[in-house]
């Protein structure tokens, strides 16, 4: 026969974890890590009981030819998307994070001068994922590269490996965050690919900014998937990677340079 004060005890103390967890979930959401590091939602954009596949593996093409000189609209754009905009406090401009930014290349015997969009490569075999050494920096099954704030402790060991010079250290106290796009004083972070609208079937911010301006000159998909814009451009037109000779097998590619 059953106990009943046992089994009341039981359903009491089952309904006490249940009540923890559900707290502690929402304690994490803004959960302070040491003085000054203050962490905002998830860098896991995908709903946890949806999987992130490797039937997938998100890209970018960017054509420099189109990309007009002096425009700053994608790296505006991820700016405004990802919080990274601060009007009310000043700050070191050298210190200030760019996830995206502008490049002018110049050739040597030609003298011809280019602007170049240059973000985070997102590499299949990926140096700062390599060097990482409490696995904060790592590589999602779909390709995208991202720094996981909970664990990344600050020893920059990812911005010496990384060969495009993508990545920028937190210096500063953080105003404006946004839920989706966490980030922390202390901590390394670099472009995610707007995973956030990428997991909910949207363009990253800088791809969408550049098409509204009528340049179209970054164009996002899979690279996986034949029939996608993104892979029958890479088929009709001639196109490289940075750093060719990494092997990195980048998730970037560009056309005319």
């Amino acid at each position: 026969m059953k106990d009943l004060n046992n089994e009341h005890s039981d359903q009491n103390c089952n309904q006490e974890r249940r009540n923890f967890l559900a707290g502690s979930g929402k304690a994490i959401a803004g959960m302070t890590l040491v003085p000054g590091v203050i962490l905002m939602g998830s860098a896991q954009a995908k709903p946890l009981d949806q999987a992130v596949s490797s039937d997938k593996r998100w890209g970018m093409l960017i054509d420099t030819a189109k990309c007009g000189d002096g425009c700053t609209s994608c790296v505006d754009a991820c700016a405004e998307e990802n919080g990274l905009l601060d009007d009310e406090h000043e700050s070191n401009d050298q210190q200030k994070a760019h996830w995206i930014r502008k490049v002018t290349l110049k050739s040597r015997s030609t003298g011809k001068v280019q602007s170049l969009p240059l973000l985070c490569q997102h590499c299949e075999s990926a140096p700062c994922v390599d060097v990482c050494p409490t696995g904060a920096s790592f590589r999602r099954e779909d390709g995208i590269v991202l720094v996981d704030k909970h664990i990344c402790i600050g020893c920059r060991y990812c911005m010496m490996a990384c060969p495009y010079k993508a990545r920028s250290f937190v210096h500063e106290d953080l105003f404006h965050q946004k839920s989706y796009a966490p980030r922390g004083k202390g901590t390394v972070e670099s472009c995610t690919m707007c995973v956030h609208r990428v997991d909910s079937d949207r363009t990253p911010a800088c791809v969408e900014a550049c098409s509204k301006d009528n340049h179209q000159a970054m164009i996002f998909g899979d690279l996986k998937d034949p029939n996608s814009e993104l892979s029958k451009a890479l088929l009709d037109y001639s196109s490289r990677q940075i750093r060719e000779d990494l092997n990195l097998n980048t998730g970037v590619r560009y056309r005319n340079i």
